[in-house]
């Protein structure tokens, strides 16, 4: 199950010897931990695929009626 976290842990506190993910960091738990997650409030559950970045390199589509310059 993909989680986001809702809250920030305290510092030093860890799950499984790794420290957790920062608030509103994602992560991949057993179904079993992250709905317990999810029902103390800590976290949510991510149900889409964050959406995709463009390169840095694209251009910005302009404001005119076809998209382009107005």
């Amino acid at each position: 199950m993909r989680i986001r976290m809702t809250v920030a842990m305290p510092e030093g506190a860890n799950r499984n010897g790794e420290p957790w993910p920062a608030l509103g960091e994602e992560t991949d738990v057993p179904a079993a931990d992250g709905a317990h997650l999810v029902a103390a409030g800590v976290a949510e559950e991510v149900t889409e695929q964050a959406p995709r970045r463009r390169k840095s390199g694209a251009k910005e589509v302009g404001s005119g009626a076809d998209g382009g310059d107005p």
